[in-house]
């Protein structure tokens, strides 16, 4: 399948993350990281340790004949390490024999996957917190705006748009600090699951795994010969959860953008130059919410693929690792397209309060006295930035 279809959803840092050779590179690393460790615990000779690291770069490599053969032994890693040892040789060929020594292909490309995942969530973490700080402002900015509140896009009664902000910024809120304790469970080294490689350790396996980790900026193994994947499941569940209130805020707001309502402003948001080439057109509106609802209905199919993946029959049931393998990067691009797509969206925000106020009042001559009475008290709007108010406050402290 051609990637143009893929091209509008997915932003090219992530293509680029997620691209095959940025997943070779990080197969590399952590080759380069094991041997590193085991020569520094006394498990290989300095020398051969220098030739297998001089080597672990992916220029030195033919990345789509990889990718081919990946193919047809229905492996990345076997290919790779092959390709790995006879380069090595080359040069040093008593060092060919502790090319991949002491660990299992599996755990390469687990770990590998981490190291791309975490380059995939930077940029998740970084669009999501310009996203909180904007709408913040924006609460702060327009805490006495009043407007209609709306259930289900219905008039209700009044609140503020400095409200109706500070109300999207906080399941955001907690969804970065979800994604983060998440984080920080799953990006972890995967090493020492198999007793036959820690028997190669020769007990020097917890030294091994911790100079590994920090070379790799990795959690090391909590417990060894533990391979379970629940932990990234449960990152995969905090991406879940986010991009579902990613997709509900962009409701909202290209609802208040319709001509009919005419609350938000559509502003064409500037795209970022790229240095050679024409200036791109600005993005509209419309479209950033189009992205963001294309996403969204990828991910819940994405996470419940992981879910299903814990089942396990005996050991490690027979097609579940390679069904995360298959999952992780379509959700990964989805979560990012859509995080990208409403910080752009936040940052081209801007809100017409006249506008708001003449769609009240039409509503509200619209509407016996008595109802007006309850349902438009003037204590209301001052409630909501009092409101408003609080909640920037404590939104703030928490972050």
């Amino acid at each position: 399948m051609s990637s143009l279809f893929e091209s509008f959803v997915a932003t090219p840092e992530v293509s680029e993350a997620l691209g095959d050779r940025a997943v070779i590179e990080a197969m590399l690393r952590f080759e380069a990281a094991l041997v590193r460790a085991q020569a520094s615990a006394g498990l290989l000779p300095q020398d051969a340790a220098q030739s297998i690291i001089g080597t672990c770069k992916v220029e030195l490599f033919d990345v789509p004949k990889l990718v081919r053969e990946s193919r047809r032994t229905l492996c990345l890693a076997t290919p790779l390490v092959a390709s790995l040892r006879e380069t090595v040789a080359l040069f040093n060929p008593g060092a060919a024999v502790w090319v991949h020594f002491g660990c299992s292909d599996q755990e390469l490309v687990d770990t590998a996957l981490v190291l791309v995942m975490r380059d995939v969530l930077k940029h998740i973490e970084t669009d999501l917190g310009k996203t909180i700080e904007t709408l913040l402002t924006l609460a702060v900015r327009h805490e006495s705006d009043v407007m209609l509140a709306r259930s289900p896009l219905q008039a209700a009664t009044i609140t503020s748009f400095g409200l109706t902000c500070s109300q999207w910024a906080v399941p955001l809120v907690r969804n970065q600090q979800q994604l983060q304790a998440a984080s920080e469970q799953a990006l972890r080294l995967h090493l020492g699951h198999a007793l036959t490689t820690l028997a190669d350790m020769q007990g020097k396996g917890p030294q091994v795994m911790s100079l590994m980790a920090t070379e790799l900026q990795l959690q090391t193994p909590p417990f060894a010969g533990d391979g379970g994947h629940d932990q990234t499941v449960a990152l995969a569940c905090a991406l879940g959860l986010l991009v579902c209130n990613l997709r509900r805020i962009a409701f909202e707001m290209a609802h208040l953008t319709q001509f009919e309502l005419g609350e938000l402003t559509q502003l064409d948001v500037a795209l970022a130059a790229v240095p050679g080439a024409k200036p791109a057109p600005p993005v509209a509106t419309s479209l950033l919410c189009m992205v963001a609802q294309v996403a969204a209905q990828r991910v819940p199919q994405q996470v419940a693929g992981l879910l299903a993946t814990l089942s396990q029959q005996h050991g490690n049931a027979l097609g579940n690792w390679q069904a995360q393998l298959a999952q992780w990067p379509a959700l990964l691009s989805a979560s990012q397209s859509i995080t990208h797509a409403v910080a752009q969206l936040v940052a081209g925000l801007r809100a017409e309060p006249q506008r708001m106020r003449s769609n009240l009042e039409a509503v509200r001559a619209s509407l016996p006295a008595k109802e007006v009475k309850v349902r438009f008290a003037p204590e209301l709007l001052h409630q909501a930035s009092e409101l408003t108010r609080s909640q920037v406050k404590a939104l703030r402290h928490s972050l």
